[in-house]
């Protein structure tokens, strides 16, 4: 008996693979399925697949029945014979076979607008309508992957542009035979799972744009050399990437002259990052950084022999720079704000809320409890906290391991994080992912946890509500689901404070290999290293980023990207930079209007500036314009005169009076950072912190 197993093109007949099994074994294998026989165990390689098509997946209907089925236009008929092996080197074979009979039939795909990002390969997609149905064209220029594109091309061809957009990464895998992303990676390895999703995440934003119009966000196109804006809010952003030489020369004397170091935070307005950089370059007591970071700059200038540090921040953050020098017994160095009146910050004053000491005060009746007090607060808030509850400070960039560590260490232990509402509620859906994820993927996260642990510990993992930050705040709503539609074939880069739709985008880009979630600086370093694959591969490239963080950064993007091109000597390399700026800011532009590659429509921002600044518009923070460059001049000029004795007083960090415990609000306020200290040396909570957990109560 035989059974022609021919699939048409794209597809070659199965009996002519000299890897599939002889025409007798299946038969013999379908014979056994039917009765309900268990296969045998030489043949385990095919199981899934003719298992599928046992039981009707593929229309037979009986063994009666299978002299001359052919597999022929169903999707799901030419997929799971595709990828239903069960090793990674028969799938691979499987899928060099697909490569070598794909025919891709539309000219012109090939280009810089069709590429898919997140492929090892490259990867070049195009959906087109035929009727009322959808045509998807894939085709990549390593073999494997072009079986891949075999596989997206059947799977969604055929579908309307309301299935393809509601075609999950779930639905996808479960197409082709796959349960889960986990299973698919077994059988395709991570890489090629990624790049897999990655294609369908493509199609998806291609079908969006076929809808209909779609809004988009400024951006800034960034080569070897050169940027290029598109939009009136990332013209604003590129104005001051060159900046005035005569204004750096002029601060570089004077830092020189006075022996003053500067730390700057990475939510500076772009003119003043930009002469900051290149004055860098002249004088090396130039620090632009997170703001913990910050700190530990200002002490390395004063160990170099800087007299003054200015601090171009908020006040928590010259007041935590006046603290840890103190502590390095720098006490002597002078600290100088940018600004007499307070420079404020929306989420440090929601921890000096009453409702923040209503929210510490439970916390401090309940045994076994920390405070994870995030590093955006004042010295003040650090030291109320801790005289009430067990205190340790966090940053972005290490809140999810100093969570982890204390229920490894104290598994009874409540955590009581705070004051960001948006960080606080992004970690309780991280955690809920993770009780659902394998033991291997927790692992990696922490050794010492579960899911079984994660699951255990979120009833007693306790965030404040209260608690905003008025820049990341803004992404939400509408700028999410723009950034959804139109750039889901995107990099997507978010703040940890960023509320929980754009946490949970960037998430699920993560899952992809497209995404990162954390600190300002987890974001330049994750751009950097995407930068640095696609260097590493030899055909031209555009990395488009979508930049869920205050946009002051952009200027350490600019940096570090033209630097990286300019080692590497790669002039066809480029990152653009999306600014996914409050919806209330864009507009879209009419019939005719030039367009993004792809043919998106440019959305140029505020029309002449209304509601946000043309400097940092809808995304960028008013506090931090208080940190202007006049004001950094005019504090550089008097220090050393006697101006700066009779008028710079309220410009240093503000004092203190009251004390705490005996200790002076500074030294109270830096246990908790110490403690941070301790546990990023030594990867574990201090003996000091874990007693105080175990045996303070109120």
């Amino acid at each position: 008996r035989t059974i022609d197993f021919a699939v048409g093109p794209p597809f070659t007949s199965i009996d002519k693979d000299p890897h599939i099994v002889h025409h007798s074994t299946m038969v013999a294998r379908l014979t056994q399925a039917r009765a309900g026989m268990s296969f045998a165990s030489p043949l385990n390689r095919n199981s899934r697949a003719l298992k599928a098509v046992s039981e009707g997946v593929l229309g037979v209907r009986g063994v009666g029945e299978v002299r001359g089925v052919k597999l022929m236009a169903g999707r799901r008929a030419a997929v799971t014979c595709a990828v239903a092996a069960d090793t990674q080197n028969a799938t691979t074979l499987e899928l060099i076979q697909l490569g070598k009979a794909h025919a891709v039939s539309s000219a012109g795909l090939q280009c810089p607008e069709n590429r898919v990002l997140g492929c090892t390969a490259q990867v070049w997609l195009k959906v087109e309508m035929v009727g009322d149905k959808t045509l998807v064209h894939a085709d990549s220029d390593a073999l494997v992957t072009r079986g891949l594109c075999a596989v997206v091309s059947r799977v969604l061809s055929g579908l309307s542009l309301g299935g393809l957009v509601a075609m999950s990464p779930e639905r996808l895998l479960k197409e082709i035979g796959m349960a889960s992303a986990e299973a698919a990676s077994v059988a395709l390895t991570r890489s090629r799972t990624n790049g897999f999703l990655n294609m369908l995440e493509s199609a998806k934003k291609q079908a969006h744009v076929l809808q209909g119009k779609q809004p988009s966000f400024p951006s800034l196109i960034v080569s070897k050399d050169s940027t290029t804006a598109a939009g009136s809010f990332a013209e604003a952003q590129q104005k001051f990437l060159e900046p005035d030489a005569g204004q750096v020369q002029a601060l570089v004397n004077v830092l020189r002259e006075k022996k003053i170091g500067i730390v700057a935070h990475f939510y500076m307005d772009p003119e003043v990052q930009g002469v900051l950089s290149a004055a860098a370059s002249e004088w090396p007591h130039i620090k632009i950084s997170d703001s913990l970071v910050m700190a530990d700059g200002a002490v390395s200038m004063a160990e170099a022999g800087c007299k003054t540090i200015t601090v171009l921040g908020v006040d928590f953050m010259s007041e935590n720079v006046r603290a840890i020098l103190d502590e390095a017994g720098y006490s002597d160095v002078a600290v100088y704000r940018m600004a007499a009146e307070d420079i404020g910050c929306s989420l440090a004053e929601a921890a000096e809320s009453p409702a923040y000491e209503a929210y510490l005060s439970e916390a401090g009746k309940t045994p076994k409890s920390v405070h994870v007090v995030y590093i955006n607060t004042s010295l003040k808030t650090k030291a109320m906290a801790d005289a009430v509850v067990p205190t340790i400070t966090c940053t972005s960039s290490n809140v999810v391991q100093t969570v982890l560590q204390a229920f490894a260490q104290v598994p009874d232990a409540h955590v009581w994080y705070g004051p960001d509402t948006y960080m606080g509620g992004n970690l309780v859906q991280l955690f809920e992912s993770l009780a659902q994820s394998s033991p291997e993927e927790v692992r990696a996260l922490h050794p010492q946890h579960t899911p079984e642990s994660i699951k255990s510990l979120l009833p007693r993992l306790h965030h404040f509500q209260e608690g905003t930050c008025i820049v990341h705040h803004l992404f939400g709503g509408d700028v999410c689901r723009i950034a959804e539609t139109v750039y889901r074939d995107a990099y997507i880069a978010a703040h940890f404070e960023v509320p929980g739709e754009m946490f949970t985008l960037a998430m699920e880009a993560k899952k992809r290999g497209m995404g990162v979630v954390g600190s300002t600086q987890n974001i330049l370093d994750f751009i950097a290293a995407k930068l640095d694959e696609a260097i590493e591969r030899p055909i031209p490239e555009r990395l488009k980023v979508v930049l869920g963080t205050e946009t002051g950064m952009v200027t350490s993007i600019v940096r570090k990207v033209q630097q990286m091109l300019r080692a590497a000597g790669r002039d066809d390399v480029e990152v653009e930079i999306i600014f996914p700026v409050n919806a209330e800011a864009v507009t879209i532009l009419g019939e005719g209007a030039a367009g993004l590659p792809g043919g998106i429509p440019i959305v140029p921002g505020p029309a002449g500036g209304e509601g946000c600044s043309q400097e940092g518009g809808c995304a960028s923070c008013p506090y931090m314009k208080m940190n202007s460059l006049a004001a950094l001049m005019s504090v550089c000029n008097r220090v050393g005169s006697d101006a700066e004795r009779d008028e710079l007083p309220s410009w240093k960090p503000k004092p203190y009076e009251e004390r705490i415990n005996g200790k002076s609000m500074a030294q109270a306020g830096c246990r908790s950072i110490l403690h941070m200290r301790s546990f990023q040396k030594n990867g574990s909570l201090s003996s000091e912190l874990v007693e105080d957990m175990r045996s303070r109560v109120r």
